[in-house]
């Protein structure tokens, strides 16, 4: 049997959903909406996209973490007028677009209102002492599609070794463009997934304990990864239109929760900071954020009640986009986060 594309697919959705949505109760109304129904298109024919760590993983972090390599000095970044339409190994590449605004993606099934999430405001606060934000990378090796001056020896697919290429090269965009709002960042360029993917949440859940051991002034911990839009067939990548014309890499925060039964009693309040600097980010940049992704995982985020989950493009993207996405979300975010120092 032919299996149907995610255009197909998402196509024949919308229409049983405008024929039958009516109808339904509420809460199902919610599972039927365009965009949901184009996410799922999306997620059935690449898979998961927001793997949890294995059933196998304890989420025990008491393992040291290894010291953190030194910052590199940056290549000059390169633009790339004409984004690859094929991976390297032949996989056609789509582009795709989800609409974020202050909407969340609630698959943990809580009674979350963004509205008044948004009236409460976060309550985090920095301090005067320094550093105030941690960057991290659980999964330190992932890449992008390579590009025209922006190609990597890969360790595997999609993923590199090399800290030019890798995400570790957006979170040092990241980083600078915190500290240009007035941010002072910690910045663990630590690789917790190489060589063993496996317990790579326990390594960096880890690094984080120890960072906010030494560093108690740190308020804000930054996870950041590259998503994983993929199937045997098709790589998707998120596409961001700018005004100038510009296409850039979506960003999305995903906020973990107790949903599985485990501790994570402050989840609420990493929502109600995701959902601050999503407003934030939203109002510089219309098209720049998918919705926040609200998960039954909490991906160490019990470890700070100042803490999120950042995606910064897919694996169709290039990296000059993913970069691109990083500055124009490091620059409205930070001026947001400068706001809530004390």
């Amino acid at each position: 049997m032919r299996r149907m594309t995610p255009l197909l697919l998402a196509a024949g959705l919308l229409l049983m959903a405008a024929g039958i949505a009516r109808g339904l109760p509420p809460g199902v109304r919610r599972l039927l909406t365009p965009q949901r129904l184009l996410e799922t298109a999306v997620r059935l024919e690449t898979g998961t996209v927001h793997a949890p760590p294995a059933a196998a993983e304890p989420e025990d972090v008491s393992l040291p973490p290894p010291a953190p390599s030194p910052t590199p000095t940056l290549p000059p970044e390169t633009a790339s007028p004409d984004p690859p339409d094929q991976t390297p190994d032949g996989l056609t590449i789509l582009s795709t677009a989800f609409s974020g605004g202050l909407t969340i993606q609630n698959d943990a099934e809580k009674d979350v209102d963004p509205a008044a999430l948004l009236s409460e405001g976060p309550s985090l606060r920095f301090g005067a002492q320094a550093p105030q934000v941690l960057i991290v990378h659980t999964h330190t090796s992932e890449a992008y599609t390579p590009s025209d001056g922006c190609r990597y020896e890969a360790s595997d697919n999609m993923r590199t070794q090399d800290t030019n290429y890798n995400i570790i090269r957006v979170g040092d965009v990241l980083a600078a463009r915190l500290e240009a709002a007035g941010l002072t960042v910690l910045h663990d360029r630590t690789v917790n997934d190489y060589p063993s993917y496996a317990g790579s949440y326990g390594r960096s859940g880890a690094a984080v304990e120890a960072a906010l051991a030494e560093h108690p002034s740190i308020r804000l911990v930054i996870d950041l990864h590259r998503d994983a839009l993929a199937s045997d067939t098709v790589v998707y990548k998120t596409a961001a239109e700018l005004p100038d014309g510009e296409t850039c890499a979506q960003v999305m925060f995903v906020v973990g929760t107790d949903s599985l039964g485990l501790e994570h009693p402050n989840w609420r309040e990493n929502l109600k900071l995701a959902v601050y600097l999503q407003d934030a980010v939203c109002a510089a940049h219309p098209t720049l954020m998918r919705p926040i992704h609200l998960v039954r995982e909490r991906y160490n985020q019990h470890l700070s009640p100042g803490m999120l989950l950042i995606e910064v493009g897919s694996s169709g993207n290039t990296l000059p986009e993913a970069l691109r996405a990083a500055e124009l979300f490091g620059d409205a975010a930070g001026q947001a986060l400068a706001r809530l120092m004390e």
